[in-house]
C-alpha cells in the first residue's frame, strides 16, 4: 500500500508498505479522508515536542471498516472513525477514567505510525460509529473533540465571557463548543482572515486582532472591566501563553489546549491574588466524541465550514509545505484517498 512518511523535519517521502494483517482485538480501516492538523504541520516543522522520526502522520481520519476482531456492534463496510489515543488501560489515569492522559499514551501519527496511508489497523475498542455522518464530517470529529474537551475542562457556564486565543482549527472548535455551552466568546488572533471567519461562519460577536489593537483595553470594554472568567489558549505559542495570564478575571480558569516546548512564566503575586486556576487539556475522551457527533447531527456545528483546501493523496507531498504559509488562507486541508 502507498504510505506517506515524514522522514525528518521538512521531508515527506512516499513508500510502498505491506497492507496490515489483522491482529486479535483490532480492526482495519480503508482510509477515505485525512484531515491535516496542527500536529502534522508542527511535526513537519520539527517543533512538535512528543515526536520522533521517521513517522507516518495522520490521526484525523475517516474510512470504511474492512476487517475487525472484537467489534461485534460494527458491520464490515460501514463508515467509521476512531479515537486515536492508544491508552494502556491500567495506569493511574486510565483507572481514574482519564484515558486521554494515559501515562503510557501512544497517539496515532505521533508516537506510533498514523493513517497517511491506504489502510490503518487500530484497536477495535477505539472504533467510533459514523451515525450517518459523511466522511468529511467524520474526519473532523477528532479535532472538534479536542475543543469540546477543553471547554469541558474549563467548566464553561452560560453567560460568562470565554476568551479563546488562537483561531486555528482547534481554536475554532473551542469557540463552537464554548458557544454551545452558553459562553459569550471572544476570539483573539493576529490573522485578519481567521478573525473574519470567526465572525462570518461561527457568529463570534467579539474579535480582537492582537497585532493591531490594544487587547487589554478591548477586553475591558467588552467585559465591562470584569475581564474573562475563562481563558483558553489554542496557539501553542510560548509568548501568547505567558502573555494571557494578565487577561484573567479574578477567580478565572485558564486552560492550555495549545502545546509548546518551553516553560510557562507567570507573576506569582498576580496569579495568586486572582485565586486563579490553571489547567492543561490533553486529547479527548469518548464522551467528547459523542458530544461532537450529536452536535453535528443536531446542526449546532458544521465542520465542513472549516475545509478550505482539498487534495488527492498523491498530491500531499507537493502541497504540504504550502499549508504552513498563512497567506494561503488554510483553515483545514482535507486529503481524499
Amino acid at each position: 500500500m502507498e504510505t506517506l512518511v515524514c522522514a525528518k523535519p521538512g521531508e515527506l517521502v512516499y513508500e510502498q508498505r505491506e497492507k496490515p494483517q489483522l491482529q486479535s482485538g483490532h480492526a482495519i480501516i480503508k482510509i477515505k479522508r485525512i484531515g491535516i492538523c496542527g500536529t502534522d504541520l508542527h511535526a513537519f516543522e520539527g517543533t512538535q515536542p512528543f515526536f520522533t522520526y521517521p513517522r507516518v502522520l495522520g490521526h484525523e481520519l475517516a474510512g470504511e471498516l474492512i476487517e475487525a476482531d472484537g467489534a461485534t456492534e460494527f458491520e464490515i463496510g460501514e463508515a467509521v472513525t476512531f479515537i486515536p489515543y492508544y491508552n494502556c488501560g491500567h495506569c493511574i489515569a486510565c483507572r481514574s477514567g482519564k484515558p486521554n492522559c494515559c501515562v503510557n499514551m501512544q497517539v496515532s501519527g505521533v508516537h506510533v505510525d498514523g493513517g497517511m496511508a491506504e489502510y490503518l489497523q487500530v484497536p477495535s475498542r477505539l472504533l467510533v460509529k459514523s451515525q450517518g455522518l459523511s466522511f468529511d464530517e467524520l474526519a473532523l470529529t477528532e479535532p472538534l473533540a479536542i475543543g469540546a474537551h477543553g471547554v469541558r475542562r474549563a467548566g464553561v457556564q452560560s453567560g460568562e465571557f470565554v476568551l479563546v486565543i488562537g483561531a486555528g482549527p482547534i481554536g475554532l472548535g473551542i469557540m463552537e463548543f464554548a458557544r454551545i455551552a452558553g459562553g459569550k466568546v471572544i476570539a483573539i488572533d493576529i490573522n485578519t482572515q481567521r478573525l473574519a471567519f470567526c465572525k462570518d461562519k461561527l457568529k463570534v460577536h467579539h474579535t480582537i486582532n492582537a497585532a493591531t489593537e490594544d487587547v487589554m483595553e478591548q477586553l475591558k470594554a467588552i467585559t465591562n472591566k470584569d475581564m474573562p472568567t475563562v481563558v483558553i489558549d489554542a496557539t501553542g505559542s510560548q509568548k501568547a501563553i505567558n502573555g494571557a495570564f494578565q487577561y484573567m478575571a479574578h477567580g478565572a480558569r485558564y486552560v492550555l489546549v495549545g502545546l509548546q516546548k518551553g516553560e510557562i512564566s507567570v507573576s506569582h503575586p498576580e496569579f495568586h491574588k486572582r485565586e486563579a486556576t490553571l489547567m492543561s487539556s490533553r486529547n479527548a475522551t469518548r464522551e467528547d466524541f459523542d458530544h461532537v457527533i450529536f452536535s453535528i447531527k443536531n446542526g449546532d456545528v458544521d465542520p465542513t465550514n472549516y475545509i478550505t483546501h482539498r487534495v488527492k493523496f498523491d498530491e500531499v507531498r507537493d502541497q504540504f509545505e504550502s499549508w504552513l504559509n498563512p497567506e494561503n488562507g488554510v483553515i483545514k486541508a482535507m486529503v481524499e484517498v
